[in-house]
């Protein structure tokens, strides 16, 4: 699966996006393996949207290796 990540998610991460091929994973399982890749997401876990193919999910989602998730932090305007 795809994994995108926005502001300063691609910072912890170093990178927009990642790959990552893990069929059938629910959103803890993902968290789970993002958090062991890149362990500075953890304290953003609370606070992050996920949407799977540009539609926002809740905790109950699962995910497949052909998914394009995105990792959106709250914004605020001005």
């Amino acid at each position: 699966m795809k994994i995108l990540f926005f502001a300063h998610l691609k910072d912890v991460c170093g990178s927009t996006e990642m790959t990552l091929n893990c069929d059938h994973l629910n959103v803890d399982g993902l968290w789970g393996k993002l958090i062991e890749a890149h362990p500075g997401l953890e304290k953003f876990r609370s606070s992050v949207r996920i949407a799977r193919n540009w539609e926002y999910v809740g905790p109950e989602a699962e995910f497949k290796d052909s998914d394009e998730i995105a990792f959106i932090p709250p914004v605020s305007g001005g």
